[in-house]
Formats: C-alpha cells, sequence, structure tokens
C-alpha cells in the first residue's frame, strides 16, 4: 500500500510509495545553476509527505540542455547552491534523486545548433538543429560526463541519481532502432543499442557508494514505428537489473510522441485514465526481482493501493498533483482526501488546444509555486501555455548573454 515503507536493494528505506516524478522546473538561473526559488520549492514538496522526490531534468552537458532554464550538474556548478537544494529536499524526511541526462538530438537549435546523438536523424519539431553522429570519444565523454555529475551529487548530499533513458533523450533515442542507425558496435543488435546506458549505469555504480541510489527512467515504449518497443524494454529492464540497479521507473514517449504528458478528460472512466503504463508494467515487474516505480496519470488512492496489492508496481510516480498542492502526499497517506489533484480534467480536449498547451500550463504553475508559494489557478490554459512560451524565450536569451 502507498502508505508502506519499501527498502531498496542497497538497503535505503523510503518512508513511503508516493513519488515526485520529474518534471521540467526550469528553475536554475542564467548560469544554470538552482535558484533560491527552486530551492524553495523542494523544500515544500518534501514537507509535503512524500517518499521520494526527483529533480526536474538535470543535464550533465551544458551543451546539451533540454530547456535554457534548466539546473545543470557539473564542474561549474554552484555547489553550494546545488548542497542547498538536496538539503531543503530531505528536510521533510524524503529522500531525493538528481535526474541525470543527456538531451541529445533533443537539445533546442538556440542552445545548440549542432548536438551530439545517436545518428544524424534530425528530431522532426521545429527549433532542433541538424545532430552529429558522436564518436567512440564523444561516448567515452558522455560516460565520464555522467559519471562525475553522479559523484557531484553524491558530493551535495543527493540520495541518488535517476539515469533517464527515456522520453527520446540522448541514452533513450540510443535504445530506438529507429534513431539508432549505426552499424558499429554501439548499434545494431538491442545489446548494442542498450551499450550505451549500460556503460553509464555501470561506470556510475562502479564510482558512487554503495548505499547511494542509482535509478533509471526506461521507456516502456517509444510509440514510434521502428522504435523501441516494450518487448525491448523488458530485455534492457533485465540488464539494467544486473548491473545494479536499486530500481527502475517506466514512463513511455519522446517529444514527437509525448504519450507521458497527455491528459484525460472527466468523460473516460478511473481505471482509463490512470496508471497509463500500468499494463506494460506487468511483464517488466514479472521479469524483475527489484522494484519497479510506475508514472503517468495516478490519482485515485485506491487505483494507487490496488496497482500495488496487484504487484503491478512498488512505486508511484507523479507530478502535476505536486504543483497543485504540495501538501496532497500527506492527505492522501491519512485518509483526508482520497484522490490527488487532477486539475486537468477540466482542461479542454488535447486537439482543442495549441500542441504541448496542457504540459506548458503545468510548467508555468512551476514558477509561480516557486515564486508565490502557490499556483495561479485563475490562469487559463491558453494564457498559461502563452506564458511558459515566453519564459522559454527569456530563459534562452539570458543563457546566450551569459555564453558571449
Amino acid at each position: 500500500m502507498i502508505s508502506h515503507g519499501l527498502t531498496l536493494p542497497n538497503g535505503v528505506t523510503l518512508k513511503n510509495r508516493i513519488v515526485k516524478s520529474a518534471m521540467s522546473e526550469a528553475l536554475g538561473d542564467a548560469s544554470n545553476n538552482p535558484t533560491p526559488g527552486l530551492i524553495a520549492l523542494f523544500e515544500r514538496w518534501s514537507a509535503g509527505g512524500a517518499g521520494l522526490l526527483i529533480t526536474g531534468n538535470t543535464p550533465i552537458d551544458r551543451q546539451h540542455l533540454e530547456h535554457a532554464g534548466n539546473f545543470a550538474l557539473d564542474d561549474l556548478s554552484d555547489m553550494a547552491r546545488v548542497a542547498a537544494l538536496a538539503t531543503a529536499a530531505k528536510s521533510g524526511g524524503a529522500k531525493v534523486l538528481a535526474q541525470l541526462a543527456h538531451a541529445g538530438r533533443q537539445t533546442p537549435e538556440a542552445i545548440n545548433p549542432h548536438p551530439v546523438s545517436v545518428s544524424d536523424l534530425r528530431l522532426e519539431l521545429p527549433g532542433y538543429g541538424d545532430p552529429v553522429p558522436a564518436s567512440d570519444a564523444d561516448f567515452k565523454t558522455i560516460i565520464a560526463k555522467f559519471v562525475r555529475s553522479a559523484v557531484l551529487a553524491q558530493t551535495a548530499g543527493f540520495d541518488g541519481v535517476e539515469i533517464h533513458a527515456a522520453h527520446g533523450y540522448l541514452l533513450s533515442s540510443a535504445l530506438s532502432p529507429r534513431i539508432n542507425t549505426r552499424k558499429d558496435k554501439w548499434g545494431g543488435s538491442l545489446e548494442n543499442r542498450a551499450r550505451l546506458a549500460i556503460s553509464v549505469v555501470r561506470a556510475v555504480r562502479a564510482a558512487v557508494s554503495p548505499d547511494f541510489i542509482v535509478a533509471v527512467k526506461l521507456n516502456s515504449s517509444d510509440f514510434q514505428k521502428g522504435g523501441f518497443d516494450h518487448h525491448d524494454s523488458v530485455k534492457v529492464a533485465v540488464m539494467l537489473e544486473a548491473e545494479g540497479v536499486d530500481f527502475i521507473e517506466i514512463s513511455g514517449g519522446t517529444f514527437e510522441t509525448p504519450t507521458a504528458y497527455q491528459h484525460t478528460s472527466k468523460s473516460r472512466s478511473t481505471a482509463a485514465r490512470e496508471g497509463y503504463f500500468l499494463g506494460y508494467a506487468e511483464a517488466m515487474k514479472s521479469a524483475l526481482t527489484i522494484p519497479l516505480m510506475v508514472t503517468g496519470g495516478f490519482r485515485s488512492a485506491d487505483v494507487m493501493n490496488e496497482a500495488i496489492a496487484a504487484n503491478k508496481t512498488d512505486l508511484i510516480g507523479m507530478g502535476r498533483p505536486f504543483i497543485i498542492d504540495p501538501d496532497f502526499p500527506a492527505k492522501l497517506l491519512s485518509g483526508s482526501i482520497t484522490a490527488a489533484p487532477a486539475i486537468e480534467r477540466d482542461f479542454p480536449p488535447a486537439d482543442k488546444l495549441p500542441r504541448g498547451a496542457a504540459l506548458n500550463w503545468f510548467c508555468a504553475q512551476l514558477t509561480h509555486l516557486a515564486n508565490n508559494g502557490r499556483a495561479d489557478l485563475k490562469l487559463s490554459v491558453e494564457e498559461g501555455h502563452e506564458q511558459y512560451l515566453e519564459m522559454i524565450v527569456k530563459a534562452t536569451r539570458r543563457l546566450q548573454n551569459v555564453r558571449r
């Protein structure tokens, strides 16, 4: 049940099964350091009662950001601020992981017009440049950067890291036969396509202490024809378990097929609109002995408890409810509420909104929550969307000015 603790393979115990999954908080400053708002936000979330908090996309390479406002973790980081973030996130009794990522071809063109990727296949969306296929030396450097960021996270006081191998970022695209068209040892067979992710995990696990959590976020499927599918996902999960991973989080989709970011209306049944990836989780769960975390759509305590009782998942990942009510985990665990906030069910259907509008509204609300202590629920979806697009432009200009 969600109120029960969970002891991970490395001996660390989470006080309950509710996890704040990674969101792109994009609250780094012009030098990609944590802002006071980001630190305050994690302190608030820790006080809210969740067992585990995971930072938003935390790049290991400043030339491969997912967003100009990312908090990056490398040798240029202000480690006093990074340590303050870790301390704040743990202040209420939660454990905290830094989600380490390399955006690969999903690096915006304004940040890097020619990002390193697994191949030269360009992202089929506006605003992204022509990627350059990585060399062996590039892969060696990337692996070393993941290790360095993990060591810095441990030094700063984080309880662990989550290696991001989902949602179309570099490690995810390497797994995809649609994107990874290489003919060398990094492409072709599943074992070769998994080589980069496995090499990163193996190197990180060897560099950090045994009680430092190492988790991986993995797509259950890319939901693209010819892409990484569920059968391969289960096989890669087994490979990751063999490398000493403490748990695997599954999600799905990429920037081109944003399945993880969907929203569903009130008209659909609770079962249909919650736990998007539970169906995929069953096969993976049966193949693993380590814990599994499923993220996507969970709102009602009954559905969460049923998923755990049925051994479909061990951890429940959520994002958007933490924006609307940072204290909802404690309320859910005490029984004072029976479901997490699901404000997106009142949104217009996705096909009636600009592309990405619902996601962008929540991203805009993260800034309101960080700066004002609460979300602005009077803001329409369209207004929040436009507000966030403006924030991206401003953050990109600030970053470009610093780089000059």
